[in-house]
């Protein structure tokens, strides 16, 4: 996956969704991907965003990453931000069985619930493999709840950058495959998904270092 030079110049226009339980490492893998930087992050508060621009396939490519918050309290503020959105990340940690049981529990059924789009792609992703010592949940696992909810998994480190970049390439690599999304995408300008605007005490920041 390359940056793409131009900022202005873009193919499609595609809206992520970062979901799971507060703590697994949303924001840091977010963070990661978009600035190649770690940093020990607090819970996000309702929601933030960042936009990185890439070439995959070709393509030059706009991506709105929206980062929501796992607390329970927040959970209502979010459920607008799976409108529209053509990926959906779900994260869980290794080392915590609860993160884990709580994509069944929870976040799965969130996604039924709240997405817009019957094509819209799920991935699941298994953070904090540098913790290989203290990992509770197998990547066996991972691979079996992948398979029964039809999602592409891959297990990551937001602290030293393993599977990353590839988490939103495979993720994106499969949006362009699949041609409803597509037209979605390419028509993004023009019903332009920022415009959503975030409840009163939901924080949003936007990142166009790229």
């Amino acid at each position: 996956m390359e940056t793409s030079l131009s900022q202005q110049e873009f193919d499609y226009l595609f809206k992520l969704l970062l979901i799971g339980d507060s703590g697994v490492g949303k924001s840091t893998l977010l963070l990661s991907f978009t600035s190649d930087n770690f940093e020990d992050l607090s819970p996000t508060i309702g929601v933030d965003f960042k936009v990185k621009h890439v070439t995959v396939g070709g393509k030059k490519l706009k991506l709105a990453i929206w980062d929501t918050a796992g607390q329970e309290r927040f959970r209502t503020l979010t459920s607008s931000y799976y409108r529209g959105a053509q990926g959906i990340i779900m994260v869980y940690d290794v080392t915590r069985r609860e993160t884990f049981t709580n994509l069944s529990d929870i976040w799965a059924k969130e996604i039924d619930l709240y997405s817009t789009s019957h094509d819209c792609i799920k991935m699941l992703v298994g953070n904090k493999v540098d913790k290989e010592s203290e990992r509770v949940v197998t990547r066996k696992e991972g691979i079996n709840f992948a398979r029964e909810y039809g999602c592409l998994f891959l297990e990551c480190s937001a602290k030293t950058r393993v599977n990353v970049e590839q988490c939103f390439e495979e993720l994106v690599l499969k949006i362009l495959e699949t041609p409803s999304l597509l037209a979605e995408g390419s028509s993004g300008v023009k019903k332009n998904i920022f415009n959503q605007k975030p409840a009163q005490d939901v924080s949003v920041s936007g990142c166009c270092s790229w």
